[in-house]
């Protein structure tokens, strides 16, 4: 009788659960209801910034179980013949104008290479060719990016703020005809320089607490009664500011008299403002860690405009925040990732070639072990961080506004960045603390944490953003079910709610029997795309089971911890730790399928996807570790890892495979380095990447002569590290017959270019004289835009020879 029972109440509940008007009519009812009640409230501001933007891989990765045909399937990024050309050419060029020590001196960048950006168009590569602009995509703007990064910040920081989040996006997304019409061509011609002003000293990364204020009323413009707006603002960190002549403007609306709406406070309104309009107040220049790029301040009181300055007129009113999540969401994923990755080819070209060429106890620094370690990261970040570049831009260049993922990238490249010139002055040591011309890492080291702080701090983006907003936009249910308890239909929203709510069920105990069947086989049993690489097949199944996991977590902290998940910030970053490195290595995977699968890569490939599981890993044991049911984690534990945490960081011979790469002058290492901006032959001078690659590049031939040397002559072969003794010895070693004239001059040029590269800048030292003006002035003081860059530092006298003979057996010495 009591199996007879059990078997009764099963099929009941079976019957109660699963047919659907049963349990529409006895169950979903009652679920609505207590959704209703536990639903923590949203404010405006939080369902626009939860509702802006697009989910793309994220909601994949979401899922538990990515579809990783379907990434393999995007198409590789690729530059048109124009873009090209114009990266090649244009950019290269006006990386010739600048550089980095110069613009420190001169406070901001010359006077010609601003001319050249105007008139080439840097200006307005997003704007469309109809307006005058480049309509270049999003592939080539991040392109663009990042190639002036690998030269200045300055210079990138200049043209990627109006091609980024500004009054140029905002008017091509939601600006009236008339606006686009006048504002887009001076802006694509440079005619004018537009900054944004958002962030408010008591905002801050609170953007949408802004306490600016435009108050709705008539008032006064160009002899007429106009309806407008009186605004009143303070901002400061705004790019552009002091030299900007269009000023793009977010504040909060109020319309007391309602002369627009019912609506006393319709909410953030943008508006285009001349910097030169009555009451514009543009203050005194920010120097952001001595970055010069140009930054300040921006203030007004009582501001009247008319209404036909709001973007998007007066229709757009209140609308300004939704506004500017949609263009952040694209935005972001572009700027300051980009000029991450430049910076971070810059320093570790430089970082490479130096380290395979100084020596230290008669052996190249790169060969130690410990500097390896270094190395290691500083490659296999970099691998990581473009790989994640340009997949992002593949993302909005395909109609994307991906808002997870831009602050996944936003994030983590910036971070890995950070990583990656903290080790690359580690290995400089004494070089890369002192500043001058011939050190090409201090700047960067120096201002990195203006990228860790801008575009929403990253502290907040980690706690905050990205799984806080991941985990409803792209979840497959719950921004359904959110929708489904706001819907004031009620016939609508049971029918929405059971549908949404028994979908998730199932979704979760989805994840669940597929995470015990990964876990009990080691994740051996997961897919593996048959597009994918077969020696890439563990990686894939390893973040297929991991993807479970994460899906897993995510619904049971929803679960137990509810709205209070938002406020338990901890957790909530460790989440989204486990699905930034799912993306990051995602990205890595895309990479090598798209680059034609070099096996040259594989070190960067192997090191950086081991690196990022471990960190996903450890994500998901701190969230068990510290998860508030105890039991529950417990078990969680058991199901989704039985046998322990499956991943290990890279091993030390993986770490010297990846250093011999990055040391190994040839295309392998340029693929790496793409794009990255080197001085010519015809240049400056004395720009030190240009004399380490060219050191590197004699380096296979200076060890050949060496190695020659040693098994040879005894006598010869302690080759001197100093110029000075190696012009010496290398005297001794030709009259020796012991070299020929072409590897005299080979070893004497290999030892000039280390000899440039090992001394640092010094200064005279009266506090006044301590810094040389790079640019010479005229007798008034200005600064004549022509001149070049005074330096300092160690400029050795050397000969080398001709095959030239003036009698038999001897050679004419040519002074170079």
């Amino acid at each position: 009788m009591l199996k007879i029972a059990l078997l009764v109440a099963l099929l009941g509940l079976l019957i109660l659960f699963v047919v659907g008007p049963v349990r529409r009519a006895l169950i979903t009812p009652r679920l609505l209801a207590l959704f209703k009640r536990i639903l923590p409230s949203m404010s405006d501001t939080e369902r626009d910034a939860l509702e802006a933007g697009t989910t793309w891989w994220d909601a994949e990765l979401f899922s538990g179980k990515p579809d990783w045909a379907k990434l393999l399937a995007y198409a590789p990024p690729t530059l048109s013949a124009e873009e090209r050309h114009f990266l090649d050419h244009d950019v290269e060029r006006l990386c010739e104008l600048v550089n980095d020590w110069d613009t420190q001196q001169l406070l901001d960048l010359p006077p010609p290479a601003w001319a050249y950006m105007k008139s080439q168009g840097f200006l307005g590569m997003i704007i469309p060719k109809q307006y005058g602009g480049k309509q270049f995509s999003a592939y080539m703007h991040s392109q663009v990016v990042m190639k002036l990064s690998t030269r200045c910040s300055a210079l990138a920081v200049s043209v990627m703020v109006p091609n980024s989040l500004g009054p140029a996006e905002l008017l091509l997304h939601y600006g009236t005809e008339a606006q686009k019409d006048y504002y887009l061509p001076r802006l694509a011609a440079g005619t004018e320089i537009p900054c944004f002003a958002l962030t408010s000293p008591y905002a801050g990364s609170d953007a949408a607490a802004i306490p600016d204020l435009g108050v709705v009323c008539m008032g006064m413009h160009e002899g007429k009664s106009t309806l407008g707006l009186r605004i009143t603002w303070n901002k400061r960190y705004i790019t552009l500011a002091p030299v900007a002549t269009l000023l793009g403007l977010a504040f909060q609306t109020s319309d007391p008299e309602h002369l627009l709406s019912d609506d006393d406070t319709p909410g953030i309104t943008c508006a285009l403002i001349p910097a030169s309009h009555d009451g514009v107040v543009i203050g005194r220049r920010h120097h952001p860690l001595n970055a010069v790029f140009q930054n300040g301040p921006t203030s007004g009181k009582d501001v009247f405009i008319p209404m036909e300055w709001v973007i998007g007129g007066q229709a757009q009113v209140g609308k300004g925040w939704r506004m500017l999540m949609e263009c952040l969401a694209a935005g972001r994923a572009i700027s300051l990732p980009s000029s991450s990755v430049g910076m971070g080819k810059m320093a570790v070209r430089g970082t490479s070639a130096y380290a395979a060429v100084r020596r230290q106890f008669n052996m190249p620094i790169g060969k130690f072990e410990g500097v390896q370690e270094a190395l290691a990261r500083m490659g296999a970040n970099l691998y990581l961080m473009d790989a994640a570049r340009t997949l992002s831009a593949v993302g909005v260049d395909l109609g994307e506004k991906p808002a997870v993922i831009s602050a996944i990238v936003k994030y983590h490249v910036t971070e890995r960045g950070r990583a990656l010139v903290n080790d690359g002055m580690d290995i400089l040591g004494g070089k890369g603390i002192c500043s001058g011309p011939n050190n090409f890492l201090a700047t960067a080291y120096q201002q990195i944490p203006i990228a860790i702080t801008v575009e929403g701090a990253n502290i907040l983006t980690r706690s905050l953003i990205i799984f806080g907003q991941g985990a409803i936009r792209a979840h497959p249910y719950v921004l359904r079910e959110m929708a489904a308890v706001k819907e004031s239909d009620g016939r609508k929203a049971l029918h929405d709610f059971d549908s949404a709510f028994f979908g998730h069920v199932g979704f979760v105990l989805g994840n669940l029997a597929r995470g015990l069947w990964y876990g009990l086989g080691g994740a051996r049993l997961a897919a593996v795309p048959a597009a994918g690489a077969p020696e890439l097949a563990a990686y894939y199944r390893a973040l297929t089971r991991l993807s479970t996991a994460f899906a897993v977590m995510t619904d049971m902290s929803m679960f137990v911890l509810g709205g209070e998940l938002k406020r338990r910030e901890r957790l909530s970053a460790r989440l989204g730790d486990v699905v930034s490195q799912l993306y990051l290595c995602s990205s890595v995977l895309k990479r090598y399928e798209d680059d034609g699968r070099p096996p040259a890569d594989l070190p960067y490939v192997h090191w950086s996807l081991q690196d990022a599981l471990v960190k996903a890993q450890q994500g998901l044991a701190g969230v068990l570790e510290n998860f508030p049911a105890r039991g529950l984690a417990v078990l969680l534990r058991a199901v989704l890892f039985p046998f322990g945490l499956p991943h290990r960081p890279p091993s030390d011979q993986l770490g010297s495979d990846v250093t011999h790469a990055m040391q190994t002058a040839g295309a392998d290492r340029e693929r790496l380095l793409a794009d990255c901006y080197v001085e010519s032959e015809g240049g400056q001078g004395g720009d030190p990447l240009a004399s380490a690659e060219r050191a590197l590049m004699l380096l296979p031939q200076v060890v050949a002569i060496e190695k020659r040397l040693k098994d040879a002559n005894a006598d010869l072969k302690h080759m001197p590290q100093s110029l000075s003794a190696m012009q010496t010895w290398l005297s001794a070693a030709k009259a020796a017959g012991a070299i020929s004239c072409h590897e005299h001059n080979t070893l004497l040029e290999f030892a000039r270019l280390v000899d440039g590269l090992i001394q640092v800048d010094d200064f005279a030292p009266t506090a006044a004289q301590a810094m040389p003006d790079a640019y010479p002035r005229d007798d008034a003081g200005v600064v004549e835009a022509s001149g070049k860059p005074s330096t300092s530092g160690t400029s050795a006298t050397y000969t080398t020879m001709t095959e030239s003979q003036t009698a038999p057996g001897q050679y004419a010495l040519t002074p170079k």
